[in-house]
């Protein structure tokens, strides 16, 4: 497990490298909403980049996908599962454009994320 802000930071990288290109839109999206979101008011600053790569890292290994989605809904409290699939669905929304990959994790989120 590991923090919800870290889970939060989790699901938005995986929604922005779904398709396999995480754009300037997205990452200005992400860091938006570290900033800005009252749920991020006590996250230290850091733990944008450092979440990020840890995530990244996680991806590429085998079973990676599964591996963060169930990283991302164990450590999440139920109060924040519905927060974590609306900004998983701001950060697919920052390109004007959601693909089919983003669209079939979105999917996913729902479904491990039992919404």
């Amino acid at each position: 497990m590991v923090t919800h802000h870290t889970a939060l930071i989790y699901t938005m990288v995986l929604v922005s490298a779904a398709d396999g290109d995480m754009t300037d839109a997205e990452l200005a999206v992400i860091g938006e909403i570290v900033r800005t979101l009252p749920v991020f008011r006590d996250c230290n600053a850091d733990l944008l980049t450092s979440a990020s790569e840890d995530c990244a890292n996680l991806l590429g290994e085998d079973e990676g996908l599964e591996t963060v989605l169930g990283i991302i809904a164990r450590s999440l409290p139920e109060g924040l599962r519905e927060t974590a699939y609306v900004v998983a669905c701001e950060v697919a929304a920052a390109d004007l454009v959601a693909d089919q990959e983003e669209l079939r994790l979105l999917e996913m989120l729902r479904f491990h994320l039992e919404i």
